[in-house]
């Protein structure tokens, strides 16, 4: 059965919650990416930030069930 949270009197799937903590997640590691230069090693860098959430999104929402 999927979890909710209760956030400020309102509950809220635990896939929304997952889902906003990891779009901060992904834009810190995007910035630490290209402060690095790591995108220069990537052919399509919008394509790997795309994946990279996918897959965050993907393992972590597993484990919420």
């Amino acid at each position: 059965m999927p979890r909710e949270f209760a956030i400020g009197g309102m509950l809220l799937p635990g896939l929304l919650v997952l889902f906003v903590g990891l779009l901060v997640l992904v834009a810190l590691l995007d910035g630490v990416a290209g402060r690095l230069g790591w995108y220069r090693h990537v052919w399509h860098p919008p394509l790997l930030r795309a994946a990279v959430f996918v897959l965050l999104f993907g393992c972590l929402g597993l484990l919420l069930f």
